[in-house]
């Protein structure tokens, strides 16, 4: 006959049961913290010695400064202050301005990686090894696209980091930093890999590691391990609100650092593909209205007149989804992939129009020295007012489900952006507004369909599918964008 047992000396004896079989696991967790949290310590006495501190010096030439107060400009309120009690000036002064940043030997006879930025500018260059030993360093080749520079010092038989494979990094994977931040040479910071292929504004041409490694200033240009010791980056940026590491910090991928790099090394300037398009990001929306099944590929919004874009025959409205075998998944990813090309190049460019792949051969042109990439997403300032003045008599439409009253371009302003029609944004509220539409914008086609005229652009809307997008390539200044639209009016 069971014993009834008293509630709370039954509680116990069921906790015990719950507790018992996890007893092994929670007396096992200092040993199993040991091998999930990494010691770096080995790493950085193995490859720490290749990680240099590199200052630098500018000769700043002032005008009317100040002796004792250099930086106080003209139209400073303490300008006056100063200028009474202070010795008067001469003349233009030179006064040096020194920075900071970090650098790694990828060769015993002395070449350096390091950021463009850290030496740009510098009129002398000093290297600092970890064993104290100081160079004179040149600049062999440096590229602002990229924030790459290749320094050189006299020396040899110096230690040298091995560099990885980034392709092979993972997100989540542990990294550590070597740099001088703020001046104090070798210091070390880890983290993890918070994402890859990241794009950052005005930086077309690197695919960059995010990680969650502290980084300030003066560790710019330093490397960026794995836990193998390779170098799988160069630490180049931060974001932050405040100018300090706020958990956001940037790496160029090594493997693009190399080949930069080389081009430098070997003939003193980058070479880069370039085929003339101006692209945009492919939202939602925007996929819905030419019909494609996922948001991707990057969408064609102008053309360079008689670039190698157009010249193969892609037109505005086209979505590229692959280029030369390599897909492209977001528009970020098209210019450095196209910049990676070799000029003269005959790559193969899969599109998407009017509901189907089709397939165009581009000869990829060279990128001049003082021209940037395709950039996405142009957002110019149009004219608040259209140039030619309102639209009167019947050339005018109001397109009140849309928001929208249009007229037909005058002749003077077609001439201006060299457009043979168009219809001309006199009025935007409602839809249109929220949508982005402004007044003196050009609507200059509705998805694949060219608009000449403000009649025909209210009978291209009237005939389209009520509850989809539509996409209208709107021309705002020089610039051309595809805005998405629904069709019954709604936001």
């Amino acid at each position: 006959m069971a014993i009834p047992l008293p509630r709370s000396l039954f509680v116990l004896t069921l906790l015990l049961v719950l507790i018992g079989p996890w007893s092994g696991v929670v007396g096992a967790s200092p040993a199993r913290a040991q091998v999930v949290l990494p010691d770096f310590a080995d790493l950085v006495e193995r490859h720490g010695s290749a990680v240099v501190n590199i200052s630098t010096t500018q000769v700043v030439r002032s005008g009317r400064g100040l002796p004792q107060v250099p930086n106080v400009p003209e139209d400073d309120p303490f300008f006056e202050f100063f200028r009474r009690f202070l010795p008067p000036n001469t003349g233009p002064r030179e006064f040096e301005s020194r920075s900071l940043g970090s650098g790694f030997i990828i060769s015993a006879d002395g070449y350096i990686l390091t950021n463009a930025h850290v030496v740009d500018g510098a009129d002398d260059i000093t290297v600092r090894l970890t064993d104290k030993r100081e160079f004179r360093a040149k600049v062999v080749g440096s590229d602002r696209r990229t924030d790459v520079a290749v320094l050189k010092i006299e020396a040899s038989g110096l230690p040298r980091v091995t560099l990885g494979d980034p392709n092979r990094l993972r997100v989540g994977e542990w990294v550590v930093a070597i740099g001088s931040p703020f001046g104090f040479d070798n210091s070390v910071t880890a983290g993890i890999v918070s994402a890859k292929g990241r794009a950052l504004p005005q930086e077309n041409f690197v695919p960059f590691i995010q990680t969650d490694v502290a980084i300030n200033p003066g560790n710019s240009g330093g490397p960026l391990f794995n836990l193998r010791g390779e170098v799988i980056g160069i630490n180049s940026q931060i974001y932050s609100r405040t100018g300090g590491f706020m958990g956001l910090s940037f790496a160029i991928p090594i493997d693009v650092a190399m080949d930069i790099g080389q081009q430098l090394r070997t003939s003193g300037r980058v070479a880069r593909g370039r085929i003339g398009v101006v692209i945009q990001e492919v939202t939602k929306e925007l996929a819905e209205s030419f019909g494609l099944r996922k948001p991707q590929g990057a969408l064609v919004s102008g053309l360079e007149k008689g670039g190698p874009a157009q010249v193969a025959g892609i037109e505005p409205s086209d979505i590229i989804l692959r280029f030369d075998g390599k897909p492209v998944n977001a528009s970020a990813d098209l210019p450095r992939i196209v910049a990676a090309t070799k000029p003269g190049a005959r790559a193969v460019v899969e599109v998407w129009r009017k509901g189907a792949t089709r397939e165009f051969t581009v000869t990829v042109a060279d990128t001049p020295e003082d021209r940037g990439g395709p950039r996405a997403g142009p957002r110019g300032q149009g004219p608040a007012t259209p140039p030619g003045g309102p639209g009167t008599g019947p050339q005018r439409q109001s397109l009140k489900p849309f928001g929208l009253t249009v007229v037909d371009v005058p002749a003077e302003q077609r001439a201006q952006l060299r457009i043979a029609g168009g219809a001309l944004v006199e009025d935007a509220q409602g839809p249109a507004a929220r949508a982005g539409i402004r007044r003196g914008d050009v609507i200059a086609a509705v998805n694949n369909v060219e608009i000449r005229s403000a009649e025909q652009l209210a009978s291209v809307l009237a005939q389209a599918e009520r509850g989809r997008n539509v996409a209208l390539l709107v021309r705002r200044g020089d610039n051309s964008l595809y805005v998405p639209l629904r069709v019954d009016g709604g936001g």
